[in-house]
């Protein structure tokens, strides 16, 4: 494990109960940051990461496809912690809606699609900046995907869609906020082995995955950890605007 002290970080990771979020949210509470552990159903496993480090970590639950939910989960985190340095934008859904299903079911899902992985984004962006803004500083990380550059199977398209306008908002921020000392970087992975990727491994198999990329093994949340810690601990400052590629060599731009 590399090690990148975080003590003294306050971190808000959006669905750090499973997947990527999980790995991330022990690795950075090992480093010594203080953590606002977002969870939408999983509160067993929010409950197992506050308990381990009590003092550092508290879960809130919220539905961000609610936005009643995204304003209550970010005024009780600032209400709890009082101060930001950093917001991790990790949570979001991967759900199939192929072309050739009944339009208004594949609308549906495009919108629940967009709710989470966009509107609630967005609106946690505002709210972040208005704090970054007061506190003068801060730094989001925002979780893309491959499918922003590579495209995605017609299953997915509200995904790809969604993760799109997620990289454009996040270079938008860096460009526009620098100045007020507010940093914003993507982190793009590809298929990554967790919860979220297993039910399409599932429906295609493994080795249609590991035949696209350039690796003998799937990418896991450990692999983003170090990379992300590095961006929270300030290192990766003037990287600012920058999507790193974490797809084991599937994609290379």
């Amino acid at each position: 494990m590399v090690k990148i002290d975080l003590t003294g970080k306050t971190i808000l990771l959006t669905g750090a109960s499973d997947g990527i979020g999980k790995g991330l949210a022990s690795y950075l509470l090992a480093m010594g940051a203080k953590l606002a552990v977002h969870y939408n159903s999983n509160k067993g496993s929010a409950e197992t990461l506050v308990n381990e480090y009590p003092r550092r970590a508290k879960a809130f639950q919220a539905d961000l496809s609610e936005e009643a939910e995204v304003f209550s989960l970010f005024e009780r985190v600032e209400a709890h912690f009082k101060k930001i340095d950093v917001i991790i934008l990790n949570a979001g859904v991967f759900l199939k809606h192929s072309s050739t299903s009944n339009t208004k079911d594949w609308l549906a899902v495009w919108k629940k699609t967009i709710a989470i992985n966009l509107d609630a984004v967005g609106l946690l962006t505002k709210l972040g900046l208005d704090h970054f803004l007061k506190v003068k500083e801060g730094r989001f990380i925002y979780i893309g995907s491959r499918a922003v550059f590579r495209g995605e199977t017609e299953e997915y398209l509200g995904y790809a869609a969604s993760k799109g306008g997620l990289t454009s908002l996040a270079r938008s921020v860096a460009r526009s906020f620098g100045k007020q000392n507010i940093k914003s970087f993507i982190v793009s992975p590809g298929f990554t082995r967790t919860q979220m990727a297993e039910r399409f491994i599932e429906t295609h198999g493994e080795e249609r995955i590991l035949n696209e990329i350039a690796l003998n093994e799937l990418t896991t949340p450990q692999d983003l950890t170090a990379l992300i810690g590095l961006m929270c601990s300030g290192g990766m400052d003037h990287a600012t605007g920058a999507t790193i590629d974490v797809n084991a060599g599937s994609h290379i731009r």
